[in-house]
């Protein structure tokens, strides 16, 4: 005779609604680490730019610093196509931001790996522009004429390679209210790069480039209107205090870091120029000796 079957127990009832704040829980493990529901998808990669676009965007100088960016966007904003900042900063570029959005163009809160990516520099200063390039013009025969009428003085680069020297030698004429730069085509000489940007501190926004393609023959044309003096360690070479302040202009020329003003160049020139010294070291960096001129020239300059 068979038993009589046992009825199997009921499963527990579990009630539970919206209001309880609680649902039914799938207690599967999750598909990948950490304690996400596995329901929510994995963040998708950070999408890669099309080739035109990412050549494009390596095309753009980065601006790096806040008073680099400042003066660009105080100058020349409509070359600012992106714009990013890290928290540090978020309370000071609210401006800038605004500038961004009435141009409709991106400006991101980003971390400080992502700026340093993006400034190519760990020295980024807490902002970075990229920015379309500034054009630079050959220098107008004409204007400089102008220039010279008005007693405004003239400073050319002939070879200077270190972007950290071109950046500082704009930093100190923009400092001082000397407008006029001239970069000559020799192979060696700096471009104004993002490192020029972020040593010169803004001052490039202030200043008037123009480029050179045969330096000694434009030398040549100009002189009637300027007085040329390229720095030199000649003994012969004189102190500027030597140069008497009246007449035409002076137009500083300042070469390369290791071999100096190209001798082409040299003899294109009225005068040979030097700084005294103790004689302990043979002469200052480039963008130090400048500095010295710069403001002795500055000093000299007509006031209208």
């Amino acid at each position: 005779m068979k038993k009589p079957t046992r009825p199997k127990r009921p499963a527990p009832h579990r009630p539970h609604s919206a209001d309880s704040g609680e649902a039914q829980r799938d207690r599967r493990p999750p598909s990948y680490g950490g304690d996400k529901p596995p329901s929510r998808k994995p963040r998708p990669a950070q999408p890669t730019l099309p080739p035109a676009a990412a050549e494009a965007y390596d095309k753009l100088v980065k601006i790096a610093g806040l008073q680099a960016v400042t003066a660009l966007f105080k100058r020349d904003h409509q070359r600012v196509m992106r714009l990013y900042y890290g928290d540090s900063l978020k309370t000071k570029v609210g401006e800038l931001c605004a500038q961004m959005a009435r141009l409709h163009r991106p400006y991101r809160l980003v971390d400080e790996h992502e700026l340093a990516r993006i400034a190519g520099t760990t020295q980024h200063g807490g902002i970075v522009a990229a920015t379309l390039p500034r054009e630079i013009p050959e220098l107008d025969l004409n204007a400089a004429q102008r220039w010279a009428k008005a007693g405004e003085p003239l400073v050319i680069l002939d070879g200077v390679g270190n972007p950290h020297n071109l950046g500082a030698i704009a930093r100190t004429l923009a400092f001082f209210g000397v407008r006029h730069l001239l970069i000559s085509d020799h192979p060696a000489q700096a471009s104004v790069s993002d490192a020029a940007y972020r040593i010169a501190e803004g001052g490039l926004e202030y200043l008037e480039i123009y480029r050179a393609r045969h330096l000694p023959q434009t030398i040549k044309q100009l002189r009637p209107h300027f007085r040329f003096a390229a720095t030199s360690l000649s003994p012969r070479a004189l102190h500027l205090e030597q140069i008497p302040p009246q007449g035409r202009p002076l137009a500083l020329v300042f070469g390369n870091e290791e071999n100096g003003v190209p001798a082409e160049t040299l003899a294109a020139c009225e005068l040979a120029i030097t700084l005294p010294g103790s004689g302990w070291v043979q002469s200052l960096n480039v963008a130090a000796s400048a500095a010295i001129f710069i403001q002795e020239v500055a000093k000299r300059r007509k006031r209208p």
